[in-house]
């Protein structure tokens, strides 16, 4: 019994002390914002055909869904192209900072705002990871995605927390008028109320935050937020875990009833559509070898359905992650489909190692420490005076003698 009621105890104080999987949960939230944003940026000419007022969705077809389904998008708050392109830009400039890591609590409710305005507005526009995209902005902001790989974090190293912070509260300020304007002219609570209590939760818990941030004669209200966030975080990060796994297992056992998978044929048929095929000289030669193409057929839903079982086994489940990661970038070259690829590596990213993460992060400071050494200049010392020669060599050699 007492050995049970320790690792009970210790179970609590390491869900409770400390918000579990940083570099993990840094990785989630550079791999979705980079796929958002290069996704609005590479649509960027389309825009106004995809989600904006000339689309073939019109603004009555959007509005009699969202009627029924009450989804949530500050599209619908006005038919104007002006607002149109404001919400746009706002997305695109939110993705920016989140990928950045600045301000991430802020910057990850602005994301949701804006992968929910485009994507509900035009709910057709998609290839399926715009369905793992839309789930995963919501898990974002319950997580501390920016304690590592960000600039919060970088400021936070080089200033400390005990710094006043100017920018937060006047960011947090604006946001809150356009709440209660949003609320005030009857916009925010049209639909289902889940996104604008969210909205309103996140905006007051911020305001909480900064102000049991201030210096004060106890640390205990600091502390209590402490342990409510990283509870929080962990939860989310479980939340997302449970949706890769569910993402995979649904989707193998899903394939197995097909009959194409069942005799090993269903790779064939996508490398051999014009909608599918940016590659058709690739797609004819991994699909020349009938033997190429059972194995990829019985291998795609063996790791599919297998994957959530080798999570208890650090090294399978490695092996596994690889071949995954492999395949969803295949998925990209050969059927055209890189953005969907990139969110499911990104939802992937989750179960990776957190050695491999750290060796990564030192890879890339390296890479960029080589790329920023070149650019400084060497300030090269003043001639010595010749009267001072003597003395400056004593004290060379004491200097050497200490050092040594």
């Amino acid at each position: 019994m007492n050995r049970f009621s320790l690792a009970v105890s210790r179970a609590i104080a390491r869900i409770t002390e400390s918000a579990l999987g940083p570099y993990q949960a840094a990785v989630v939230r550079i791999g979705f914002s980079a796929t958002w944003l290069l996704f609005l940026l590479r649509e960027l000419p389309h825009r106004q055909e995809l989600y904006g007022p000339d689309g073939p969705w019109s603004w009555d077809l959007a509005e009699q869904l969202i009627a029924g389904n009450g989804a949530f998008t500050a599209l619908m708050w006005s038919d104007g192209r002006f607002w149109f392109e404001l919400v746009y830009g706002l997305a695109v400039l939110s993705s920016a900072l989140l990928l950045l890591g600045w301000r991430t609590r802020t910057m990850s409710v602005l994301f949701m705002v804006g992968v929910l305005s485009l994507q509900n507005r035009s709910i057709f526009m998609g290839d399926g990871g715009d369905n793992v995209l839309h789930l995963m902005c919501i898990y974002l902001v319950f997580t501390r995605c920016g304690q590592v790989w960000s600039l919060d974090a970088r400021r936070a190293r080089a200033r400390g927390e005990r710094v006043p912070d100017r920018v937060g509260p006047v960011l947090w300020v604006v946001l809150g008028l356009v709440l209660i304007a949003a609320t005030g002219a009857g916009r925010l609570f049209e639909g289902d109320p889940f996104v604008p209590t969210l909205l309103w939760a996140v905006w007051l818990s911020l305001g909480v935050w900064w102000a049991v941030g201030r210096p004060a004669r106890t640390d205990q209200p600091r502390i209590l937020l402490d342990v409510v966030t990283n509870i929080v975080h962990n939860g989310a990060l479980l939340v997302i875990m449970a949706e890769a796994c569910l993402i995979y297992a649904t989707a193998g056992w899903y394939k197995i009833q097909g009959s194409r998978w069942q005799d090993g044929t269903a790779v064939y048929y996508p490398l051999h559509l014009d909608y599918f095929s940016p590659w058709p000289g690739l797609a004819d030669t991994l699909s020349a070898s009938s033997t190429m193409v059972l194995l990829i057929t019985y291998g795609t839903v063996a790791v599919q359905v297998a994957f959530p079982f080798t999570l208890f086994n650090r090294r399978v489940k490695n092996v596994l992650l690889a071949a995954m990661m492999t395949e969803h970038a295949v998925i990209a070259v050969v059927l055209g489909l890189p953005f969907f690829s990139l969110a499911m590596i990104a939802a992937d990213a989750v179960f990776l190692p957190t050695p491999f993460l750290r060796r990564l992060g030192g890879w890339a400071a390296r890479a960029r420490g080589r790329l920023t050494a070149g650019r400084g200049r060497t300030t090269l010392p003043q001639p010595r005076a010749p009267e001072s020669a003597e003395g400056a060599e004593g004290a060379e050699e004491t200097h050497v003698g200490f050092t040594a």
